[in-house]
C-alpha cells in the first residue's frame, strides 16, 4: 500500500517538515476530524497508540482502583493492560468460537457490584455481536468501551463499529487495515466532556499549558503520523473492499476437512485484519504452508490467562478452555491488501493438500 501512496505519503511528509510544527498541530486537527466524519462521531482524539486510546477512555470514565472491566478471554493482551494500567481488574468471558469474539450469553454472569464497564473487542476485523452487549450495559449501567484496534471500517447492521460504546479505542499500528508508519491511535467518543478530558489526560493532563488538573500521561499523535494516516483514509473502503473479496475466496474455495473456517454471522461486514482458521493439526498445517514459503500466524499462541504478567490473578489451565482451544488451534492465513490471484490460488491449493 505504501509503495501505492508514494507520492502522497511523501507529499505528507514534506508538508510537515516544511511547516516544522510536529506535536499539536494543522495535522492532527485535521486528521481528528476527518476520522470523526468517516464516522459520523462528534469527536476523535489522537493519541500515542492503542493501547493508550482504550486505557485513557477507561481512565477517562472514572474507572480504577477496586473496580473490574469485562473483556474477552481470546484478544490480545493490550486489552487487559489498559484495564490493569487504570488500577483494575480484567475480567475474562469466553468467546464464541465460531465467530472468535466475546459471547453476550455469557457476560451477565460475569457482572459484580465492582464491574464498571465492558470491553467488546472486534478482533481479527468481524464485529461483535453489539445489541445484546448494549442491552446488558444499559440494564447493569455500565460503560462500554470498544476496542477496535483491528476494525477499521467493519459495519455491524449496516453500522460502524467505535460508534455504539461511550467510546472506541483506534491503534494505527503499521499493519493494521489503516496503519500509520510508527505508532498511533485515537479514541472516538459523542461526549463532549469525554473528549476534552482524554485529551487532556494523554497531554500529562494539561487543560492549557503549565496548567495540570489531572495526573495524566504523554500520549499524543504526531503531526507526521496524522500526516500520514489522512493520505491513508480516504482508501479504507477500497483496500477493506480488497480484503473482503480475498476472503470470500477463502470461504468458498478452502475445502481442507480439518480446517474450520470463520464464521460471518447475518450481522457482521468483517474487514478481515486477519483471516484466522482453526486446525487440531495445527502446526502440522503450518509447518505445511511455510515449507511451500506461506507465511502464516497464530492469533495468539498463549491465552491471557495463562501469561506469566497475570500470574497474580491466579488462574490455571483449563479455566477457559474455549480461548485455550482457540491458542492450540488457530492459524492465520495470509491476507494483505495487493495480493496477486496467483497468490491467492496458491494458499487456497496449498491448504487443499493439492501442492505436495
Amino acid at each position: 500500500m505504501e509503495r501505492e501512496l508514494d507520492a502522497e505519503l511523501r507529499g505528507a511528509f514534506d508538508r510537515v517538515f516544511a511547516r516544522s510544527w510536529y506535536i499539536k498541530g494543522e495535522e492532527n486537527k485535521s486528521f481528528e476530524e476527518a476520522f470523526a466524519a468517516y464516522h459520523g462521531v462528534e469527536h476523535c482524539v489522537g493519541v500515542g497508540n492503542g493501547l493508550d486510546a482504550l486505557m485513557l477512555a477507561l481512565k477517562s470514565l472514572g474507572i480504577g482502583e477496586g473496580d473490574e472491566v469485562i473483556v474477552p478471554s481470546n484478544t490480545y493482551i493490550a486489552t487487559a493492560l489498559a484495564v490493569t494500567y487504570v488500577g483494575a481488574k480484567p475480567v475474562f468471558v469466553e468467546p464464541n468460537i465460531r465467530t472468535f469474539n466475546i459471547d453476550p450469553s455469557r457476560i451477565e454472569a460475569a457482572v459484580t457490584e465492582k464491574t464498571k464497564a465492558i470491553i467488546p473487542v472486534h478482533l481479527y476485523g468481524q464485529p461483535c455481536d453489539m445489541d445484546p452487549i448494549m442491552e446488558i450495559a444499559r440494564k447493569r449501567e455500565l460503560r462500554v468501551v470498544e476496542d477496535c484496534a483491528q476494525a477499521h471500517g467493519a459495519r455491524y447492521k449496516g453500522q460502524l463499529v467505535g460508534t455504539f460504546g461511550d467510546a472506541a479505542g483506534f491503534s494505527f499500528y503499521p499493519g493494521k487495515n489503516l496503519g500509520a508508519l510508527g505508532d498511533a491511535g485515537a479514541v472516538l467518543t459523542n461526549d463532549k466532556e469525554l473528549a476534552k478530558k482524554i485529551r487532556a489526560l494523554g497531554n500529562y493532563g494539561s487543560d492549557y499549558k503549565y496548567h495540570h488538573i489531572y495526573q495524566g500521561n504523554n500520549s499524543r499523535l504526531d503531526e507526521i503520523q496524522a500526516a500520514f494516516l489522512s493520505a491513508k483514509l480516504p482508501h479504507l473502503d477500497r483496500m477493506n473492499a480488497e480484503r473482503r473479496r480475498i476472503a470470500k475466496r477463502y470461504l468458498a474455495e478452502i475445502q481442507h476437512l480439518d480446517v474450520i473456517l470463520p464464521t460471518v454471522p447475518d450481522y457482521a461486514e468483517p474487514v478481515w485484519h486477519i483471516f484466522a482458521v482453526r486446525c487440531s493439526s495445527r502446526d502440522a498445517l503450518e509447518k505445511h504452508m511455510n515449507d511451500h514459503g506461506i507465511m502464516t500466524n497464530k492469533h495468539y499462541p498463549i491465552p491471557m490467562h495463562l501469561q506469566e504478567c497475570y500470574r497474580d490473578l491466579a488462574f490455571q489451565k483449563g479455566d477457559f478452555p474455549i480461548a485455550e482451544e482457540i491458542s492450540q488451534t488457530e492459524l492465520s492465513l495470509p491476507m494483505f491488501y495487493g495480493m496477486t490471484e496467483e497468490e491467492i490460488q496458491f494458499v487456497i491449493d496449498s491448504i487443499n493438500g493439492l501442492v505436495k
